[in-house]
């Protein structure tokens, strides 16, 4: 019997809906972005996008079942991210996602952001170079955003154990700082992956390699000091009276980056015999991550799935999804931030 889903992701600065059909299907997603609004601060506004929320939840809804072709008597449940993010931009999505459930008599799922970030992997346009397939258990996850950088162990959707994780600065907040300090515009991820691209193979070797933090003996990772690298190799420079080389130091901090996260991840799954890698959240949009993960992950056998590009940033798709293999846990009285599910994915994870 058919599942359908409407959910919404509210948990930064984008107000999303989507209409999710048995977990795998898109049948619309729907992205409010506030990015150019955030620019000008170098940065996320908590206060500027949950008033930017409560004016696009209306429009997105909407338009979320236009686009879908459905109308609210042919929807089976609702879902919402219910945490962690910004605690004002996550009460709009939860009170507008508590408020219809309650008005149509539907059940109400919350979400973890994190877990609907793995489940993108579920969806059908991830699937589709892997005939349709979903990632097969056991296997190791790495999710990689703004605000988490994770390692977790799945066995089943219902054992999920996290194994690693960042000390300090996610990857994402490191992109965002490490572009803000050469100069580029705001989100640093994507502008820094664009400056790489422009720096020529003997500009990149004019400049030693930055430091990696191995952490050895665990799972974890640490981009603080990498972060701090930067700003020194820069503050030297600038006081010789030279031009800093920005795609230079670009293609050298994301090369870093990069390889820290591929040989984590590789050796995770090798150590705990995973069939499979999958990567989630907004930095596995860069291509040469996914690229570093691949080449690494073929050296022992495993294959890496990663979703498109607009499901690695923040959606509401992938919370329809994760809520389609989370029924039982549908309930109205739900909190920001008190999610429900694995223990992996407690409150404020």
């Amino acid at each position: 019997m058919t599942f359908r889903v409407l959910a919404l992701e509210s948990s930064c600065d984008e107000f999303a809906g989507a209409v999710i059909e048995d977990g795998i299907e898109v049948l619309a997603s729907v992205v409010a972005t506030q990015a150019g609004i955030h620019a000008r601060y170098g940065g996320v506004v908590p206060e500027v996008a949950g008033r930017e929320h409560l004016r696009n939840l209306a429009p997105v809804m909407q338009a979320t079942l236009e686009s879908a072709g459905l109308g609210w008597d042919e929807l089976d449940a609702i879902a919402v991210t219910q945490g962690p993010g910004l605690g004002g931009s996550l009460l709009v999505g939860v009170n507008a996602a508590k408020t219809a459930a309650w008005a149509r008599g539907l059940p109400l799922i919350p979400v973890h952001h994190i877990a609907g970030h793995l489940y993108a992997n579920w969806l059908r346009p991830a699937r589709d170079e892997w005939d349709d397939s979903p990632p097969p258990f056991p296997l190791v996850a790495l999710v990689v955003s703004g605000g988490h950088t994770e390692l977790f162990w799945m066995e089943d959707h219902d054992r999920v154990e996290r194994i690693g994780q960042t000390r300090d600065d996610a990857a994402g907040e490191a992109f965002d700082k490490v572009g803000r300090l050469l100069g580029l515009p705001f989100p640093g991820g994507p502008e820094i992956e664009r400056a790489a691209k422009q720096a020529a193979p003997e500009q990149i070797a004019a400049l030693d390699p930055l430091p990696r933090a191995w952490l050895p003996g665990t799972h974890d990772f640490s981009f603080s000091g990498l972060k701090t690298a930067v700003l020194n190799r820069v503050r030297k420079i600038e006081a010789a009276g030279e031009p800093v080389d920005v795609p230079a130091m670009a293609a050298r901090f994301q090369e870093s980056v990069t390889h820290v996260l591929a040989e984590k991840t590789a050796r995770a799954a090798e150590e705990l015999g995973a069939t499979c890698v999958i990567v989630a959240g907004g930095v596995a949009a860069n291509s040469a991550l996914r690229e570093a993960l691949r080449e690494r992950c073929a050296e022992i056998g495993l294959p890496v799935r990663v979703p498109p590009p607009r499901l690695c940033t923040d959606n509401a798709a992938m919370i329809g999804a994760a809520a389609c293999y989370r029924r039982s846990e549908a309930a109205l009285d739900i909190d920001v931030f008190s999610t429900s599910g694995p223990a992996v994915f407690s409150a404020g994870s």
